[in-house]
């Protein structure tokens, strides 16, 4: 075992810093103002291999591959201060203390805040197993998130967290560990000082965290990970903010793909239809024609593998890039029927193919897979003709190594030639975590360099993904691709929407799924989900389906699919009674586009969550710190929505806020709450309690939308809560071409400035013609109807009759029933200004 414990030699060399100590070497970069690398190598070269960074300042292996995607910068400024005890190294914004012995950093913010210190003895080892550890100091008060994809609760302090992602078919929601997922970041939060800090470990391999499960009386209280094999290579991301720790680490691994716009509509899916025996074609297009007589708006389907089972000397097995014609007749023109639709096809495709594959000898002869451990001996019988064989679907099979240039331009053919010549524009990654590939030691390219599967499992489903988009731009050059996976590692936001896998059907999962997807939005991943209604399992009873969809519609991907195991079917009017409550929630998530679009975009362009954990919002409000069943969706709407059997009084925390005059409001009723207090509602099925913060600017159609590629929305309609000042940016494009990377988009900066005379601004960007007619602002304000409104300069009619006021095609009403004021005018498609006077009118002195 060796434990590092003295410094020996700290010098300045190029653009980094060199610390040599007693067993391992040590270097510092300070990669910009708020980021600092700290890798340690006990036996390394210090080679840069990596497929997870697009911001970086040194050469590396996979240059050539990331070059459309990785920037090069130039460090940050800092200064060297070596004595006899201990060195400094001083940067804008963060200080690093290097104590020699016993050698331990200790990391402050400006403000002289310590906001990371190592633990001396324990904090750089690498122990008889060749595990290498780094352990760092927390307090009782720490509190930590994100970790990528993990079940329980949202908070993960005192818990020990393994990283070896798998098929984790039928997961329990509250314990399994792992999932699919390998994200090795975390944001740690300090309750005392309420500064957040994030801690991104840049390594491939198998990982745990314990973040203060144990604890020892020789040693402060810490928290410890450790890596299978590779260096300790830290990038400590600065706060204070949460947001602010996002956006950097998003910085560093890359922001969300901006899916196309049908992406966040409803997904159906179910493994029953492409498993039918023949005509699964017919079968899904009734399931969409059922779906639009049912008045429930879809724009997608997720073709899971049934549809090329195909026959093989060893019965019917999948094999990816082949297909059933028996199942499916014309594969061109269902694809097309199903556009027709509005619907987005996404074909499930595998890295793994069986050894009675029809396409095997093929994709021998090209290379295309991981090869065996060097070491078995040839008749070993995990070698096959010198691959490494694992366990696959239906059998054993050999996997595709995506590490390989060659390999990845083959595999792109494929995808051309068995999917996207019949008119398919999206694809599904699927088993893409290699867990079935047991022997660790079998041999990946890198790049022509040379590596083991098991250093390098977590990126092939990122490169996967990557593969698909780019054989989908390839083909439709003017498409936005969208692919589908199940697996990643850090950076799979940039190529995917993802979801937690085979989720097991039970109240529990409804439950405990929503902490899986907040903490995959604190890990940089906006665009995640989780099946609903469940996967796996009998299917759903009636109350806990319907609390389920009106639990998903506010998931970034929403999509319900099973394999239930008592021969049903999950689909939305699967209970008749309960399909009006179905249907009106899916109905109200289109109504939201505009918002969720633009929190989509946000998403693309700061890194930020779509559905964000409370304390992310109001970090300053402890009593948030363990929430994870109630969320925000975006910044201004509260979701609190009803997760357990049988509930008939609900009760809700409304975090507190900054300002004096912040209040929240019910959502449907306006009636106003005071922040920092429970309110407990009477709820009955149809109820999804929702909750509306002051300075919320929340933009929605005004009409039903039923299909986002084919439907225009023509009138929208913003909620307003102007108690404070506030601004949100609205962003509109065609929703599915590539067109807005070239300024063909709509952002308008929606500002508000609070006060008796309350002006609303709106500041357009871009060449991008909204297809918005018509405008409806709903205002709420408690105190009093408005004196008058103006539009830029023009005053706009006062109706005291709501029929008068919705016959008309400009004015204003105050409702009495909601307290708000309602304001509509045609859409100028032009900045514009609307003021709303609040000033005291004496009507008797007048």
């Amino acid at each position: 075992m060796k434990i590092c414990r003295r410094a020996k030699r700290i010098e300045h060399i190029d653009n980094y810093y060199q610390i040599e100590c007693d067993c391992l070497d040590m270097r510092i970069w300070f990669l910009n103002d708020d980021i600092i690398r700290i890798r340690a190598g006990f036996d390394s070269s210090f080679e840069e291999t990596s497929y997870s960074l697009v911001m970086t300042a040194w050469d590396s292996v996979t240059d050539e591959f990331m070059k459309n995607e990785r920037k090069r910068i130039e460090t940050a400024e800092s200064e060297l201060t070596d004595s006899e005890t201990e060195a400094v190294i001083q940067g804008k914004k963060l200080r690093i203390i290097i104590h020699k012995y016993p050698f331990h950093l200790s990391v402050y913010d400006n403000e002289g805040t310590l906001i990371h210190e190592d633990i001396p003895g324990l904090a750089w080892r690498k122990d008889s197993n060749s595990r290498r550890m780094h352990t760092s100091r927390i307090e009782e008060d720490d509190h930590f998130y994100g970790f990528g994809e993990k079940t329980g609760n949202i908070d993960k302090k005192e818990e020990f967290l393994s990283m070896a992602p798998g098929d984790a078919m039928g997961y329990n929601a509250l314990k399994t560990d792992s999932l699919y997922k390998h994200i090795p970041f975390y944001i740690r939060l300090s309750e005392s000082t309420k500064k957040a800090a994030g801690y991104f470990y840049h390594n491939t391999n198998e990982c745990t965290f314990n973040m203060g499960r144990e604890k020892r009386n020789y040693w402060h209280r810490y928290s410890t990970y450790t890596a299978d094999d590779g260096d300790l290579d830290l990038f400590l991301i600065n706060g204070p903010s949460m947001k602010d720790v996002i956006r950097r680490y998003t910085d560093l691994t890359g922001k969300s793909i901006l899916l196309p716009k049908a992406a966040l509509g409803y997904l159906g899916s179910s493994m029953y239809y492409p498993e039918l025996p023949k005509d699964c074609d017919d079968a899904i297009l009734d399931f969409i024609d059922t779906a639009h007589e049912e008045g429930i708006p879809v724009n997608g389907f997720q073709l899971s593998s049934g549809y090329c089972a195909i026959q093989t000397d060893e019965g019917i097995k999948r094999c990816t890039f082949t297909w059933n014609h028996e199942r499916f007749k014309d594969p061109a023109a269902w694809f097309a029927a199903m556009k027709e639709k509005g619907i987005i096809v996404s074909p499930n495709i595998k890295p793994g193919f069986l050894l009675c594959h029809p396409l095997l000898d093929e994709m021998k002869k090209k290379d295309m897979f991981v090869r065996t451990d060097p070491e078995l001996p040839e008749d070993s019988d995990e070698n096959h003709d010198g691959y490494a064989i694992g366990t696959w679907w239906g059998g054993e099979g050999l996997f595709v190594d995506f590490t390989n240039q060659k390999t990845r331009e083959y595999w792109k053919e494929y995808i051309k030639d068995s999917l996207l010549q019949y008119g398919c524009e999206s694809i599904w990654n699927d088993n893409c975590e290699y867990d079935s590939l047991i022997n660790k030691d079998s041999r990946v390219s890198l790049e022509g360099r040379g590596a083991s599967i098991g250093s390098l499992r977590p990126v092939m489903a990122n490169i996967m993904c990557r593969l698909s988009n780019e054989a989908i731009e390839e083909t439709f050059p003017d498409q936005r691709p969208f692919s589908v996976c199940r697996a990643g590692h850090a950076g799979i936001q940039r190529y995917a929407e993802v979801w937690a896998g085979d989720n097991l059907t039970s109240w529990e999962s409804l439950k405990y799924n929503i902490a899986t997807i907040l903490g995959m939005g604190l890990s940089g991943v906006a665009n995640h989900g989780c099946d609903v209604g469940g996967f796996y399992g009998p299917a759903p009873d009636e109350e806990l389906f319907v609390r389920w969809v009106q639990n998903g519609i506010f998931f970034p991907r929403f999509s319900i699919h099973s394999t239930n195991t008592d021969n049903t079917v999950t689909e939305p009017w699967m209970y008749h009674n309960s399909t009006p409550l179905i249907r009106d929630a899916i109905r109200f998530r289109y109504r939201l586009i505009p918002y969720l679009y633009s929190l989509e975009y946000r998403a693309h362009t700061e890194g930020l969550p779509i559905m964000m954990a409370e304390f992310l919002v109001f970090q300053n409000d402890a009593n948030t710190y363990e929430e994870g069943t109630d969320f925000m969706f975006g910044d201004y709407l509260l979701v609190s929505n009803i997760v357990e059997k049988g509930e008939t009084e609900h009760t809700v925390y409304l975090p507190e806020m900054k300002h004096r005059k912040e209040v929240w409001y019910n959502f449907n009723t306006r009636e106003a709450y005071v922040p920092g207090e429970c309110v407990t509602l009477q709820t009955d099925l149809s109820d999804i309690p929702l909750f509306v913060r002051s300075g919320a600017i929340i933009p929605m159609a005004n009409h039903a939308v039923n299909d986002l590629i084919h439907d225009d929305i023509t009138a929208l309609k913003i909620l307003f809560a102007p108690d404070i000042s506030s601004t949100f940016t609205m962003y509109e494009d065609d929703g599915t071409s590539n067109d807005y990377k070239n300024g063909i988009y709509l952002k308008t900066e929606i500002t508000v400035e609070a006060g008796e005379k309350t002006k609303i601004h709106f500041r357009h960007e871009g060449s991008y013609e909204s297809k918005v007619k018509e405008m409806e602002l709903d205002v709420i304000h408690k105190e009093k109807s408005p004196y008058y409104i103006l539009l830029d300069e023009k005053e706009l009619p006062h109706f005291l009759h709501r029929r008068k006021f919705e016959e008309a095609s400009e004015g204003w009403y105050y409702s009495q029933t909601l307290r708000s004021v309602q304001i509509k005018y045609q859409n100028p498609k032009k900045d514009h200004e609307v003021t709303i006077s609040f000033e005291q009118f004496d009507l008797i002195g007048m």
